[in-house]
């Protein structure tokens, strides 16, 4: 990533605490920061996004490379990249026109982390 894209600063315990549900209760603290990741995927638009970006080749794309996916205009799909870059989810670099989105991995991991069920050894879920 170049130094001219400056990822949103994203509370650490969002990317980085995210103990498993299955293991504990979640506290108001922690609720209170991984819902707006939550929210930001939850719009089909963004999910999809989402899934575009870590299935492209490179697991990055620019919204050129988005756009033929949905009936939807450039500055709309650019407006839900915003969201989730301003979410945390995603980092962006500029390279001349375009914009190139990658996942953060520390999000990624946050949510696998979250959703993970302590599922003992011979079990399956």
């Amino acid at each position: 990533m170049s130094n001219s894209a400056r990822p949103v600063p994203v509370p650490p315990d969002a990317l980085a605490c995210c103990t498993p549900l299955a293991r504990e209760p979640m506290g108001e603290d922690q609720a209170a920061t991984v819902a707006p990741l939550l929210k930001a995927l939850a719009d089909p638009v963004r999910l999809r996004l989402m899934s575009l970006v870590l299935s492209h080749e490179g697991r990055e794309a620019c919204v050129c490379d988005l756009l033929p996916a949905f009936d939807l205009s450039q500055p709309t799909i650019s407006h839900h990249l915003k969201v989730l870059h301003e979410a945390g989810l995603l980092d962006r670099e500029k390279r001349g026109v375009w914009v190139y989105y990658q996942a953060r991995p520390e999000a990624m991991e946050a949510m696998v982390n979250l959703f993970a069920a302590v599922v003992p050894a011979g079990t399956s879920v």
